[in-house]
């Protein structure tokens, strides 16, 4: 079972991380700000339709801040939306803001409210930090999903991200009857070794949504990542393999007993041939991204003293030695997974 021990340090946005996020449009100035929606007047929990406490504390403003906030986080929307295209704005009404005291940003979720047919999406208000940021953008270049997120300063916007949670799926809907059980085993292979080659940790089942989309025969099925705060920061080989959480342990268990080994080892080889795929795609991108992460700090010496290590015994090799950064760790990890067939655990 996989645990963590101490929450994780934050890390401030370089100037060459900055300078990147400018360049590739994801840096924007905004009406307003997470410490803008920190001036909160009270709240009170929020619960989900079966009663259940979602973690999650609905936040109430004095009126003359409301007024103030609802029209700027309107305006954010905008601009993460239509790229800034005010015209919609009219419309468009801040309803509810929900603040979050769990995890590591501390994320303010905006519910926004079209008044024309009442349709509502939301978006997330969050402490910028290098992490996660590095995190979204590896997930934008080398998944099959494309991130939508703007930077301001210390404040991280981004968007919703639809699906049902992973903790919620594995408790309501695995069992279910007309469940392709064998078809979401094999999305979890390709998960696993997605997170696995950029080193996306935390994976546990509240980290991650599942995607149903209705196919002309059945339903295909898409395991995606929604919190990026533990990219490439601990040093346990294991934290970044979702397989070994206890949360996942039922998810495992049936890839267990559908899949065979050379199934899984066929659905290994298909993601990493992806992977490689859309690295050839974005190589210019990547590099400029990767340059800066290997010269910044984005976790301990210990952690990445420790994950060398690992690594380097997971694929029989002494290549992580010469890593100097965790940047240079999840760079290193990339080459090994898409150029040589890892040693299975």
């Amino acid at each position: 079972m996989t645990l963590i021990s101490k929450k994780k340090l934050s890390y401030s946005i370089s100037p060459g991380l900055r300078e990147y996020l400018h360049e590739y449009d994801r840096e924007s100035k905004l009406p307003v700000t997470y410490r803008d929606l920190l001036r909160y007047s009270g709240s009170f929990p929020l619960m989900d339709r079966n009663g259940r406490d979602t973690l999650w504390q609905t936040v109430f403003y004095e009126p003359s801040t409301l007024v103030e906030l609802s029209a700027g986080l309107a305006e954010v929307y905008a601009l993460l939306r239509t790229d800034g295209d005010l015209s919609f704005t009219d419309h468009l009404l801040a309803d509810r803001i929900d603040y979050c005291q769990f995890g590591n940003s501390n994320p303010f979720r905006v519910r926004i409210v079209n008044q024309l047919n009442d349709n509502y999406d939301y978006f997330y208000v969050k402490r910028a930090d290098a992490s996660r940021v590095y995190g979204l953008e590896l997930e934008h270049l080398l998944s099959p999903n494309r991130i939508n997120y703007l930077v301001c300063g210390d404040s991280l916007i981004e968007e919703h991200i639809a699906g049902i949670p992973g903790d919620d799926f594995i408790r309501d809907h695995l069992q279910r009857p007309h469940l392709n059980q064998v078809r979401i085993a094999k999305e979890f292979v390709k998960f696993n070794e997605r997170c696995f080659a950029r080193l996306l940790g935390d994976m546990r089942a509240y980290n991650y949504v599942i995607i149903a989309t209705p196919d002309f025969e059945d339903e295909q099925y898409r395991v995606r990542a929604i919190d990026f705060d533990q990219q490439s920061y601990e040093g346990k080989k294991n934290m970044y393999l979702p397989q070994f959480f206890k949360d996942n342990r039922k998810v495992v268990q049936m890839c267990s007993r559908l899949l065979k080994t050379e199934t899984i080892r066929q659905y290994q080889a298909e993601e990493r041939t992806l992977i490689a795929r859309r690295v050839r795609l974005e190589r210019y991108r990547l590099k400029n991204l990767m340059d800066i992460m290997r010269r910044d700090e984005t976790s301990t010496d210990e952690k990445t003293a420790q994950l060398k290590q690992q690594l380097n015994a997971h694929y029989g090799s002494t290549a992580f030695d010469r890593c100097r950064s965790m940047g240079d760790v999840v760079h290193q990890n990339l080459k090994m997974m898409l150029l040589a067939r890892p040693r299975p655990d």
